[in-house]
This record gives C-alpha cells, sequence and structure tokens, in this order.
C-alpha cells in the first residue's frame, strides 16, 4: 500500500492534498458555528455555505479545462494561495467583529471558487504521479492520507469553534492552506500534451462527449446529484443546529470525525480487496448515508451517531475508491481532468437547493421529517444507480470479464 510514496511527485502530491483537507475540514465548521453566533438562524446558515456552492457548480467546467491545458501542480498552488488568504479575511471579520451575512457570503463565493479550479487538478494528477501499475494502490492511499485530514480538521474545527471560537478556528484554516501551498509548488509532475489545439468551447464539448458517452459515469453522477444535495443539507445544515440544542458543538466534531476515521479504515480495506465489479458494490454501499440521517432525525445521541459515521465511513470509501480508479482506468489521460470536472458539476448542482431549502423545509415540517425525507431519498437513488446494467457490468481492466 505505501509503495507509491518512493515517487517523489506522489509523495508531495499527497502532503499538499492532506494538508488541503485538513483545512477544507475545519472551514465549514468554522464557517457553520460563526453564522450561528452571529445570526442564530438556520435559514441563514444555508444561504452562506449555498453561496459558496453555487460558486462552485459555476466555474467547475472551466476548471476541468485549466487542469487539461495548464500544469495542475501550479494551478493547485494558486489555489490554496487565494483561500488562506480568503479564510484569513473571514478571520479579522469574526475577530474584529465586523462580520456580517453579506461579508461571509462573498467570502464563501471566493472560496466556491478556488475549489472549482483545484478539484479537477487534484483528481487529474494521480495517474501523472506515479506508473499505471501503482495506480490502485497511490489512489487508496491517497485517500486514506485525506481522510486522516479530514478527522483531524472535523475534530478540531469542532473544539476550537467550542473552546476559542469560530475566528480563531478560521485562522487555523488559513495557516494550514499556506502551508499546502508550499507542497503543492515542489510538484513538479509532466504537463499531459493536448491531442488537439486549445479552445475553450471545443474542450468542453470533448470533454462532454466523454462523460455522456459512458452510461455508467453519467448514471453514478444523476444519483449523486440527489444523494450530495440530501446530505449535505442534511448534515452540514440541520446537523450543527441540532448539535447546539442537544449534545453540544465538542461532540459533534467528534461525531464528523468519526465518520472520515471510518473512511480511514475503509480506505486500508480497499487498498487491499477491490471485487471484480468494485464500482457496483461502491455504488450500493453509498446507500448507508440515509442512516445517520435518520438517526439525527429520531434518536439523536453521541454514542449512536458515533457508531453510524464510522461504519458509514468505511462503506462510503469503497466507492470513491473504485470511482476514482474506474475513471482514471477508462478516460483518456488529457481529457481526464475535464471528465472529473462534469462529474463535480452533475454531482454537486443541487447541493446549493439542498443548503438552502433544507431550513426553510424543516421550519414548516419538522426537522425530523425533513431529515426523513432525505434519508428516502439517499435509498431510492442509490437503489436505481446500483440497478443500471452498465454499472453492474464495469469491471476493472485487470480483472477478468468472465464471472
Amino acid at each position: 500500500m505505501f509503495v507509491p510514496l518512493r515517487e517523489p511527485m506522489f509523495r508531495r502530491l499527497v502532503l499538499g492534498r492532506v494538508t488541503t483537507y485538513t483545512a477544507n475540514a475545519v472551514a465549514p465548521v468554522a464557517l457553520a458555528f460563526a453564522v450561528l453566533d452571529l445570526t442564530g438562524s438556520v435559514a441563514m446558515l444555508g444561504l452562506v455555505v449555498g453561496a459558496r456552492s453555487i460558486t462552485n457548480v459555476a466555474l467547475l467546467l472551466l476548471g476541468g479545462v485549466l487542469a487539461d491545458r495548464l500544469p495542475r501542480g501550479v494551478i493547485l498552488q494558486g489555489a490554496s494561495l487565494a483561500a488562506a488568504a480568503s479564510q484569513a479575511a473571514a478571520a479579522a471579520a469574526v475577530l474584529l467583529g465586523f462580520a456580517s451575512v453579506p461579508l461571509l457570503i462573498v467570502l464563501s463565493v471566493v472560496n466556491g471558487a478556488v475549489s472549482a479550479a483545484s478539484l479537477p487538478a487534484a483528481s487529474a494528477l494521480t495517474p501523472q504521479t506515479v506508473p499505471p501499475s501503482l495506480l490502485r494502490q497511490a489512489n487508496a492511499l491517497a485517500r486514506v492520507g485525506t481522510n486522516t485530514a479530514m478527522i483531524a480538521g472535523a475534530s478540531l474545527g469542532g473544539m476550537l469553534a467550542a473552546l476559542r471560537g469560530p475566528g480563531w478556528a478560521m485562522v487555523g484554516t488559513a495557516v494550514v492552506f499556506l502551508l499546502a501551498a508550499f507542497f503543492y509548488a515542489r510538484v513538479d509532475a509532466p504537463e499531459i500534451a493536448a491531442s488537439e489545439p486549445t479552445r475553450p468551447l471545443k474542450d468542453l464539448r470533448v470533454g462532454w462527449s466523454e462523460f455522456a458517452s459512458r452510461t455508467w459515469l453519467w448514471s453514478v453522477v444523476v444519483a449523486f446529484m440527489v444523494v450530495n444535495a440530501a446530505v449535505v443539507g442534511g448534515i452540514q445544515v440541520l446537523g450543527p443546529s441540532i448539535a447546539d440544542a442537544t449534545f453540544g458543538r465538542l461532540a459533534w466534531g467528534f461525531i464528523l470525525g468519526a465518520q472520515t476515521i471510518g473512511a480511514l479504515v475503509g480506505g486500508v480495506v480497499a487498498s487491499r480487496w477491490q471485487p471484480r465489479r468494485a464500482l457496483l458494490y461502491g455504488t450500493a454501499l453509498v446507500g448507508v448515508e440515509a442512516v445517520p440521517l435518520l438517526v439525527l432525525a429520531h434518536a439523536p445521541e453521541v454514542v449512536l451517531l458515533l457508531v453510524i459515521m464510522f461504519l458509514g465511513g468505511m462503506a462510503i470509501e469503497q466507492f470513491g475508491i473504485a470511482w476514482d480508479v474506474s475513471l482514471q482506468e477508462n478516460i483518456p489521460q488529457d481529457r481526464l481532468a475535464r471528465v472529473y470536472s462534469y462529474d463535480a458539476v452533475g454531482s454537486f448542482v443541487a447541493i446549493p437547493i439542498g443548503e438552502i431549502a433544507v431550513g426553510p423545509l424543516a421550519n414548516h415540517f419538522g426537522t425530523a421529517a425533513t431529515l426523513t425525507a432525505l434519508a428516502i431519498l439517499v435509498v431510492v437513488a442509490t437503489t436505481g444507480a446500483s440497478a443500471t446494467p452498465s454499472i453492474r457490468a464495469l469491471r476493472r481492466l485487470d480483472q477478468p470479464v468472465t464471472a
């Protein structure tokens, strides 16, 4: 599993991604409690986090084109520096007492733009840093590293928000983003030669053709359009308000960390065991995302949530690694970032709807009923995707075609 770390470029990439994910895990926790402290409104929280998601979705396709045409390490370095600046500005606003909802929305928009530039580049860079024979181990190891970072980040975010306040959590986030920029500056992976001249609109059409021609690919993305909107709305918007009303912010940080600990364990398992139909099994296992929504709705107990989030993290990681390997094995390298961007747009496009709508829905129908409905949507979406013939038929390239 650790053999890919012998490759210097991969090692630096992993260090950059680990620090980035640490900062990205602290940031939403700090932002959520900053908005709640400022307004006390779940609806306002939904607007702030929704602004980031809308910007992210709007710019992801451009990010994919850039990542297929420019050095991906340079893109990641610039994005990290911009993220550090926006987090520092948010921290100053909170600590000095001039924070407002409009200002936090503007800073969320900046963060969304930064993420749109970095996500396709980071996802597509791994195959450039390791030999093809190490691709599965490299993806598993990268995800283990990022999940470990998310454990520390989510827990640290909850603890800092509870003990020192959201502003100081944002200060820490800015520092970590600066560290990520340092590591990315040392990633000098070979550039991918374009198979055709650079024309932005044509580049987008070519990426769409690669995406739309594979039923297994867009079927999963459609399912995640629903799953992500439901889970993000339920966990990131309603979750903090339930935590404030029941077991507290500190415990919420540990609950978020428990899912990532499960993902860490799941990554180790997936690095050693990948079934022939890994994408099918992984897609079906995403259905476990419904369980924490139901627990939050009807039994928000700390111990139960810790266990459920841990098991859910293990299951979901099986999908994550299977998905990355499926894309990297089946999509041409000079078009991979654009396909990742279409994947991200489809998967994320409904997240702002979930974030913005879930507060008013909970106010009207009740929190428990809203979370239960979100859980049902998750089950329906993952069941439909798992029944798709092309997903059931897709196998890893190093696995035999016969059953």
